[in-house]
């Protein structure tokens, strides 16, 4: 999906990015409001439009993506039913997580499963054919009004959405699917349909919005919601070893025009930049391990078998103590004869920025890793998830992350494990009953 400084997304903002051939609207309004709004009202948000769609068809669509995928036999997904797919290398590490939609008997549509997926297409001499997709838009919205804001935008009762699910709909005279996921934890949608379409839907859904508040999100702030939401995610919180799993996936992944450059390299910093298997992850870090389905045979099987005896590292949220996430801004104005820490206000997403990733301590030893340190709007405070071992996963437990790159200065900020997922208020998405918001009345 293409968008020019033109479009209906890029008509407000304050600031925009470019990612790959398109404009995007990196700020709107600002990071507080953007971000409170998916607690308070909604925002909707185009940040998704960078994910890589990817359709595998053909009579072995299914036994491809039995051995590439870590999840049940993809034999029982029912089309129109989706499945959050994992991918590992020998290790066991993560090289893709993402969503896949079965379109029929014989193929599916993935997201996020790139660049790991066409390279098994290209190279496993299965009976698949792949193709990109890029005409499609990809919107999300986000907070307690989202699902009455879609209801008067598509004009339809969208209550029987299940989390997860999706359902075929009209607005402004075309073709959408809505489905019920989003990244901040709070009640959420996404919305698919043509490109050429796409304006056209984020004006009408805006509009339906403005009743409830509704604000438009920046790239910006989206990249801040996985961290609250509990939602993992790659280039935030870890990355995937492409180029450490085998020379045939590096040189595919390397020559993969699809694949925005930033993506190729391992751009980290941290303190637990000195060794890049600290930003590698297994699906056991990201609490995933439920998605296994050990009975049939899978790239990564018999190392993800032996990770699981061995007590594997845990998912938390870590939040940061406010005194010293202050020492180290104020380093910044220390005067010149003072050596700046690294700064700490950076979102280090991996794209517009290096991937931040830093050690965490106990008594001196190093228990785990940091990523994806966020400003908590909503909970005013700083806070990281961390993958740590399973022993100092514990709410309460106090810890220290060592703050600043190898080879500048470094300071150790105290540290409380917190519960995960941060936020798990009434309206978390996969437990909210949406019976509780009246169910709509349209003027015939």
């Amino acid at each position: 999906m293409k968008f020019s400084v033109d479009s209906s997304i890029n008509r407000d903002c304050k600031l925009m990015n470019k990612r790959g051939p398109s404009l995007y609207p990196f700020l709107v309004s600002s990071p507080k409001e953007e971000l409170l709004a998916c607690r308070e009202t909604a925002w909707l948000g185009c940040f998704l439009n960078i994910s890589p769609v990817y359709d595998v068809s053909g009579p072995d669509a299914v036994k491809l993506l039995n051995d590439v995928c870590v999840n049940r036999d993809f034999s029982k997904l029912k089309i129109s039913g989706s499945r959050h797919a994992l991918m590992c290398n020998e290790k066991g590490q993560l090289i893709a997580d993402g969503l896949i939609t079965r379109i029929d008997d014989e193929t599916f549509r993935t997201y996020w499963l790139a660049p790991a997926l066409p390279f098994y297409v290209d190279t496993l001499g299965m009976n698949v054919k792949g193709q990109w997709i890029t005409d499609e838009y990809f919107f999300q919205i986000d907070g307690p009004k989202s699902l009455q804001i879609l209801e008067k935008a598509t004009q339809t009762d969208l209550h029987d959405i299940k989390f997860a699910g999706k359902k075929d709909v009209k607005i402004a005279g075309t073709d959408m699917t809505v489905v019920r996921l989003g990244m901040s934890g709070c009640l959420a949608y996404e919305v698919h349909g043509e490109e050429k379409n796409a304006d056209l839907v984020f004006d009408t859904i805006m509009e339906a919005g403005k009743e409830f508040g509704i604000k438009q999100q920046g790239t910006n702030t989206y990249c801040r919601n996985h961290t609250q939401g509990g939602y993992p995610n790659q280039w935030i919180h870890f990355w995937y070893p492409w180029l450490s799993s085998g020379d045939a996936l590096a040189q595919f992944v390397t020559n993969e025009p699809h694949i925005a450059p930033h993506h190729k390299i391992y751009p980290f910093s941290g303190s637990a930049s000195d060794d890049v298997q600290n930003a590698f992850v297994t699906p056991h870090d990201l609490a995933w391990d439920y998605l296994i389905s050990y009975d049939h045979d899978f790239v990564g099987k018999e190392a993800l078998q032996e990770i699981e005896k061995k007590s594997p590292r845990k998912c938390v949220t870590l939040e940061w103590n406010a005194a010293d996430v202050g020492e180290i801004f104020a380093s910044q104005f220390m005067g010149a004869e003072v050596e700046p820490l690294d700064i700490i206000t950076k979102v280090g997403d991996g794209a517009d920025e290096p991937f931040i990733i830093s050690k965490v301590l106990c008594e001196g030893s190093v228990v785990g890793v940091a990523s994806g340190r966020t400003h908590d709007f909503y909970h005013r405070r700083m806070i990281s998830l961390a993958f740590i071992k399973s022993e100092f996963a514990i709410e309460g437990k106090e810890l220290k992350i060592l703050w600043g790159t190898p080879g500048t200065p470094q300071k150790e900020i105290r540290a409380i494990v917190a519960q995960f997922p941060y936020y798990n208020e009434e309206y978390r998405n996969e437990t909210f009953d949406v019976e509780k918001i009246p169910h709509p009345v349209f003027n015939v």
